[in-house]
């Protein structure tokens, strides 16, 4: 029989029990153990392994039993949960789902948003919007839209761009509602009258740049005491909510409608034009606010600038300058530079307006070609219009002119009999007339586009370069006539090698007056490579015409005109003459501390050729300038760039510090002030200015 079950230890005293009784017999018969003492310890062995096997089995089932009822509990656990999440879901109130309660607050949701959409309806009714691609024909709209989606992202290789050519396709329909990949183009103008002071031009530049950067856009501000002129690119939606924002602006002296009680804000009325749908190679890079004296500079600032709220034009709509146009006794003024006249301008028909184009290069030369005698027998007797790209540019021009009208005998007895101007420019134009009307060629833009043709005429010309003259045929319905060759019709000539061109494209520019240069694909490649380099020969139509063959006759010509016109306006302005702001980008700025009260002021690095008196004065303007100490070579006396000032108070110097860095005439200005030295004598005896 087997060995009843013992504990190890017992089993392992019982056995040494067992083997120290026999061990004197075992020692006494021979050196091997017997038989039945070898067969006792192995069963007993066996034994033992067979009960340590069991204990182990045992010991794991209860484990399992004990992990089953763990498992048990925690389920049990989670349903208690979810019984109580699911009574706290209830509402307290009303005892309604949440479920119900969620499909309440989506329908009160959905009705905000109609609300939403129809208050912005309200805000935007001033906005005036056209699509860039309106009139292209389908084939050629989805092509155009393809490709802006295609250049903001990386271009596809070209295996993978054919297999995903029909999900593209389903795209370009989602794109086109949500312009995603789409740029839109704003332009607008505002004067503000009376001119913001200093903290309201403060607080308008910051508001304007922060929303700017709050919807993503980009662009130019100038922003000027006077009012806003932008250029800007964004999205879709990022645009329309800059100028919803910029309604609401007040600058802190909104005034309230004395009819309906509400408030008026500074841009309430204002009119932005948007051009959506432009692909995003035609997007600014950064947004840049410059901080100047006008919005353009037409050098009629301060007490120059004519009230343009008692003097301005009569703003006529396209369709009624339309008609104006054609009207006998009229002339069109072109208040846009030449060399944008060059490739694009209105064509009045016969018998009808005569088009006048003041051969300008710069908008400062308006007022003394406005004062010039042969201009004044052009507008006798005749109504005047005027037209620009945007309209901000006729508002001044139309002011001054009114402004002579009624304030200057000479002018007055010309009899004009009224001055009109183009509401929202060539770009309303365009929208209200996308066949063209009586616009002749390209207009000239300061934005990516550089220049357009109207949208319908745009269309005929994408098409054919794009898709073939096959598929004219299909826009030319939707153009209501517009010729196929309208799109060909150039009206400007390359400057290199007379053939027609209408493009302004590089960097070249006039080399004696600075325009930019109409050099064709062919001339330009062709300077590029060295094949046939353009020399100084190569100058603007305008520099041709008037036999302009180097910068220093064109500029003592300018002076010499200007002189004129300075003193005939001191004449009629006396005490309220300011002297003309003639730097590109005037700083409107604030005095520098000066907590000493120095008077006296170092300026070096100037022009040493043309800096002088008249021109320190002018670009020093509002500081009140005493005395010029012009610091020359001791062996030669010529100036060399460098003199000492002194200013009429501590304040005038710290308006003088603030131009330090400033460019005049092609040289980085430095400005410090320099306490006089008690040993030598200042302000030095002869160096009075001539008008202090």
């Amino acid at each position: 029989p087997l060995a009843s079950f013992h504990p190890p230890n017992t089993f392992l005293e019982r056995e040494r029990d067992v083997l120290g009784s026999s061990s004197r017999a075992v020692a006494s018969s021979s050196n091997y153990p017997s038989a039945n003492s070898l067969c006792t310890s192995t069963t007993m062995a066996a034994d033992d392994e067979v009960e340590l096997k069991m204990a182990k089995k045992s010991k794991h089932k209860m484990k399992r039993k004990r992990d089953t009822d763990e498992e048990r509990k925690a389920k049990k656990k989670h349903k208690k949960e979810k019984k109580k999440l699911k009574k706290e879901s209830m509402d307290d109130s009303d005892g309604e789902s949440s479920v119900t309660v969620a499909k309440k607050a989506k329908k009160a949701a959905k009705k905000a948003k109609k609300e939403k959409a129809r208050k912005q309806k309200e805000l935007d009714e001033k906005i005036v919007s056209s699509s860039a691609i309106e009139f292209y024909p389908d084939d050629l709209k989805t092509l155009q839209l393809a490709k802006n989606q295609e250049e903001e992202k990386q271009k596809a290789e070209a295996a993978a761009a054919a297999a995903a050519a029909a999900e593209k396709k389903e795209q370009l329909a989602a794109n086109r509602v949500n312009n995603i990949n789409n740029i839109t183009l704003l332009l607008f103008y505002q004067y503000v009258e009376p001119c913001w002071d200093d903290d309201q031009f403060q607080v308008a530049l910051k508001f304007v740049t922060d929303q700017g950067n709050k919807y993503g856009l980009t662009g130019r501000m100038r922003v000027a005491k006077e009012g806003l002129n932008c250029t800007l690119t964004g999205s879709h939606d990022g645009v329309r909510n800059w100028c919803a924002a910029l309604r609401t602006f007040d600058g802190g002296r909104s005034k309230i409608d004395q009819v309906t009680g509400e408030k008026i804000t500074e841009f309430a009325k204002t009119e932005f034009k948007l051009t959506d749908d432009l692909p995003p190679k035609q997007r600014f890079p950064k947004l840049h606010a410059f901080e100047v004296v006008e919005i353009v500079n037409y050098g009629l600032a301060g007490s120059r600038a004519p009230e343009i709220a008692k003097y301005g034009g009569t703003h006529l709509e396209p369709e009624d300058y339309n008609k104006k146009m054609c009207e006998k006794d009229t002339v069109i003024i072109d208040v846009r530079n030449h060399y944008e006249a060059n490739i694009g301008r209105f064509n009045p028909p016969e018998g009808g307006a005569k088009m006048i184009d003041p051969m300008m290069r710069k908008s400062t030369e308006f007022p003394i070609w406005l004062d010039k005698p042969e201009t004044k027998e052009m507008l006798r007797g005749k109504q005047v219009l005027m037209y620009c790209t945007g309209g901000v540019r006729c508002e001044r021009a139309s002011a001054l002119l009114k402004q002579k009208i009624e304030t200057e005998d000479d002018t007055k007895s010309l009899g004009i009999k009224g001055v009109y101007q183009l509401q929202g420019g060539i770009d309303k134009y365009f929208k209200e007339f996308p066949e063209g009307g009586l616009w002749k060629g390209k207009n000239y833009v300061f934005d990516k586009r550089f220049s357009h043709a109207p949208p319908k005429v745009e269309a005929v010309d994408r098409t054919k370069k794009v898709l073939g003259d096959d598929e004219v045929a299909k826009v030319e319905k939707l153009v209501d006539g517009i010729p196929a060759c309208a799109a060909d019709e150039i009206l400007g000539a390359c400057e290199g090698c007379s053939k027609p061109w209408d493009m302004y494209r590089g960097k070249r520019r006039c080399p004696t007056c600075g325009v930019p240069s109409l050099i064709c694909r062919e001339c330009f490649e062709n300077d590029k490579a060295g094949i046939k380099k353009l020399g100084r020969d190569v100058r603007c139509d305008l520099c041709v015409a008037e036999d302009v063959r180097n910068k220093q006759q064109l500029r003592e010509r300018e002076e010499r005109e200007m002189k004129e016109y300075e003193k005939n306006i001191k004449q009629k302005l006396g005490e309220k003459y300011e002297p003309y702001m003639q730097r590109k980008h005037a700083i409107t700025r604030k005095p520098k501390p000066n907590p000493e009260r120095i008077t006296r002021l170092f300026l070096k690095n100037m022009c040493a050729k043309q800096m002088d008196e008249e021109k320190l004065l002018e670009f020093l303007h509002p500081a009140k300038v005493t005395h010029i100490q012009w610091l020359t070579d001791r062996n030669s006396g010529a100036f060399y760039g460098s003199a000492f000032i002194e200013v009429k108070t501590a304040e005038d110097a710290g308006s003088v510090l603030a131009v330090n860095g400033t460019t005049v005439l092609g040289r980085r200005i430095t400005v410090k002030y320099q306490k006089p030295d008690e040993k030598s004598v200042w302000p030095v005896p002869g160096t009075e200015v001539s008008s202090s």
